[in-house]
């Protein structure tokens, strides 16, 4: 997974595309807490977990991804010891 920072908020998580429909994203941070869009919602009452997507952070991956800040394909491994 490679770090992608929110260009709205600065809020940082981690970016998996194994093909370009598929998205994986691992936040590193309490998203109630440092997403703009997920802090009102989750502080009414509405879980984190239930909040499907922030649209700033779908496009500052979709940027990262168009600039080649963010590879396509699975990861790849080390040299097996």
């Amino acid at each position: 997974m490679q770090p992608v920072d929110c260009r709205a908020c600065g809020t940082r998580v981690l970016v998996g595309k194994n093909s370009p429909p598929h998205t994986s994203v691992q936040w590193t941070t309490d998203a109630g807490a440092t997403c703009g869009e997920f802090a009102p919602r989750v502080a009414a009452g509405e879980p984190a977990a239930r909040i499907p997507h922030c649209a700033a952070l779908r496009s500052s991956i979709e940027y990262a991804v168009a600039e080649g800040l963010v590879r396509i394909g699975p990861e790849e491994s080390g040299p097996e010891e």
